[in-house]
């Protein structure tokens, strides 16, 4: 091999290997786009970084009249009779250092639902994701929370349709107020499962229509199992009340007929019982 194939060669190195780092990047699949609550959030965070960088250096500002401190730098010398001779050499000047202040970046505000009014931050939308402000949060009614049993019996929601049907509901999780061996309970927001609901079974009215045929459903059961428990309380009485005769029945023959020569028979005037013998 010649010395300008191996000079080709290593030049083509670079460009195959940027080729390849090209299409691995081209197969990756685009991450996922924030939301408006996530991307203020991250904004607020280095706003806040910003300040206590500043704050912190404006704890410690350098004493110099001509924007600049000076320092003493000391020299170690061996006396060569046991100890050390420190001397101090001239003196340098540090000069000091400037920070410049970082870009002004406005908010991403968000706009509530309820009001239509801009805001920077709330629980409901710290907590659900939901752009709605402090102000116009209805704790009692619409933005009321619910349990997980609450969700599943009321709205006929599944495990599945909670946990893994996007996007997954947010909960928040709370003591249980009945006994607190029995685990955390999972708080949904009402509004949210209400949407989660619809778009289960497609409407309202087919949500209220699977509720009826349900609700039917377990009434004949119910039914069923009363009817059950009745015949099997009626058994039980009647079983109680019977009692096995256990006298010996006594035949009553009547008079007895002749047969054949020699033989006769008589019958019970009670049961019909006949009875065969033979007389020598």
């Amino acid at each position: 091999m010649n010395m300008d194939s191996v000079t080709a060669t290593s030049d083509l190195a670079p460009a195959v290997e940027k080729q390849s780092e090209d299409n691995e990047r081209s197969t990756e699949t685009p991450p996922a786009p924030l939301s408006a609550a996530m991307r203020a959030k991250i904004e607020r965070n280095r706003q806040r970084a910003l300040m206590l960088r500043q704050a912190r250096i404006a704890s410690r500002p350098y004493s110099s009249e001509k924007g600049g401190t000076c320092a003493k730098i000391s020299k170690t010398i061996d006396s060569g009779g046991g100890f050390f001779i420190e001397e101090e050499e001239e003196e340098q000047k540090v000069e000091k250092v400037v920070h410049k202040p970082g870009p002004v970046v406005e908010f991403d505000y968000l706009l509530c639902e309820e009001c239509n009014k801009a805001f920077m931050d709330s629980y409901l939308s710290n907590t659900f994701d939901l752009s709605v402000c402090d102000n116009c949060r209805d704790s009692e009614t619409k933005h009321r929370l619910i349990t997980r049993t609450e969700a599943k019996e009321e709205f006929l929601l599944k495990d599945c349709d909670l946990d893994k049907r996007e996007p997954v509901l947010r909960y928040v999780l709370k003591k249980n107020p009945h006994n607190t061996r029995w685990g955390d309970m999972k708080l949904y927001l009402k509004l949210q499962v209400i949407q989660r609901s619809l778009e289960v079974w497609g409407s309202q009215e087919a949500l209220d229509e699977a509720k009826e045929s349900r609700k039917e459903s377990r009434e004949k059961l119910r039914q069923k199992r009363f009817d059950k428990k009745v015949k099997e309380l009626r058994r039980a009485v009647r079983s109680s009340m019977w009692k096995k005769d256990s006298s010996v029945h006594q035949h009553e023959y009547g008079p007895e007929e002749e047969i054949e020569e020699d033989t006769y028979k008589k019958v019970c005037t009670t049961c019909g019982h006949e009875l065969t013998y033979e007389k020598m």
